[in-house]
C-alpha cells in the first residue's frame, strides 16, 4: 500500500482530512446559526411585517404617457391605460372636460407608475391600474377634486378605503361632484330602502309639501343612470324605482333597458337633482 510523506496511507490520509475538513464546516456553520436564531428572535416582528410588505406589494412599471384620452382613461406607446378604482364623467357630462383637464395637467408626456390590481385588463382589453407620480396617488387625486367617484365593479381591493376616504373629503369640501343641491327638496327626499337583492330602490318625500323631481337622476358607481319623468312627488308619498323591462304602474317605475344595477359584490347610489347636484349617496 503507497503511503504519503507523513507515514499515513493514502486512504486513511483522505480520511482524516475529510474529520478535519467536516469539524471545520460543522465550526463555522453553528457559529451562523446561532447568529440567525438570535437576529429571528430579536428582530421576528419586525422581519415579519417587511416580508409582508413584499409580498403583497404588486408589481409596479414605469410607463411614458403619451396622450391623456379622457378623465379616466390614457395611451401609452404600446398599451391603453384604464385607471383603476374610480369613474370619471363621460363625454357631454357635467365635470368631463375638468376631469380630463386635471389627468392632462398631471401626466401627459411624463413618466408614471403604474400598478395592477386583481385584475389586470377589462372586457375592452385595456389595462387596469393605480398611477403614481413620484408619491402622489393620481386617482385619488381625481376623487378627492371631485372630478370621479369611487368604483369597485369587481368588488373591493386593498385602495378601496383610501378612495373611499377620498370621497368623504370631497363631500366635506362640497365641490364638484360633491357639491351639495341647493333644491329646497333636499332636505325632504330620502333613501327608505334600498333592496339590492330585489334590485329596488325607494324613495319617500319626508316633508309636509310636494318636491318636484323631474330629471333627478339616480347614478351607480359606473355608467348606469336612471332620468326621473316628470312626476311630482307628494308628502309623504313614495316612489319605487326597480331594475326591468316592465311598464310603470302606481307608485312603480321601471329602469328599463337593465336587468340589474346593483352588483353583488358592493356598489353605490348617487341621487342628483335636475342640476346635476348631489342630494345624497349611499354604498355597500
Amino acid at each position: 500500500m503507497k503511503q504519503n510523506p507523513t507515514g499515513l496511507s493514502l486512504s486513511q490520509s483522505k480520511k482524516e482530512t475529510a474529520i478535519i475538513d467536516g469539524s471545520t464546516n460543522k465550526k463555522r456553520i453553528f457559529p451562523l446559526i446561532f447568529l440567525f436564531l438570535i437576529l429571528f428572535s430579536l428582530n421576528y416582528s419586525f422581519l415579519d411585517g417587511k416580508l409582508q410588505i413584499f409580498l403583497s406589494n404588486p408589481e409596479k412599471i414605469q410607463v411614458m404617457v403619451e396622450r391623456v384620452i379622457d378623465g379616466d382613461t390614457f395611451k401609452t406607446e404600446n398599451d391603453t391605460i384604464r385607471m383603476l378604482g374610480i369613474n370619471t364623467p363621460e363625454r357631454n357630462e357635467k365635470y368631463y372636460a375638468e376631469a380630463k383637464d386635471f389627468l392632462n395637467d398631471k401626466i401627459a408626456n411624463k413618466n408614471v407608475k403604474i400598478e395592477f390590481g386583481k385584475e389586470k385588463k377589462d372586457l375592452y382589453g385595456r389595462t387596469l391600474a393605480y398611477v403614481f407620480l413620484g408619491n402622489e396617488n393620481i386617482n385619488l387625486g381625481l376623487v378627492e377634486s371631485g372630478l370621479a367617484n369611487f368604483y369597485f365593479p369587481s368588488g373591493k381591493d386593498k385602495n378601496y378605503g383610501e378612495l373611499k376616504e377620498a370621497w368623504e373629503k370631497c363631500i366635506e369640501k362640497n365641490i364638484n361632484l360633491c357639491e351639495k343641491s341647493k333644491d329646497i327638496c333636499r332636505e325632504c327626499v330620502s333613501l327608505e330602502d334600498f333592496d339590492t337583492k330585489n334590485q329596488k330602490v325607494v324613495l319617500r318625500n319626508t316633508c309636509t309639501f310636494s318636491c318636484e323631481i323631474t330629471n333627478w337622476e339616480i347614478k351607480d358607481e359606473g355608467r348606469k343612470k336612471f332620468i326621473f319623468p316628470k312626476m311630482i312627488l307628494e308628502s309623504q308619498k313614495k316612489i319605487n324605482v326597480i331594475a326591468g323591462n316592465k311598464s310603470d304602474y302606481g307608485e312603480n317605475l321601471f329602469w328599463k333597458g337593465e336587468d340589474y344595477v346593483w352588483t353583488r359584490s358592493g356598489d353605490t347610489l348617487f341621487l342628483r337633482d335636475s342640476e346635476g347636484k348631489l342630494v345624497l349617496w349611499k354604498n355597500y
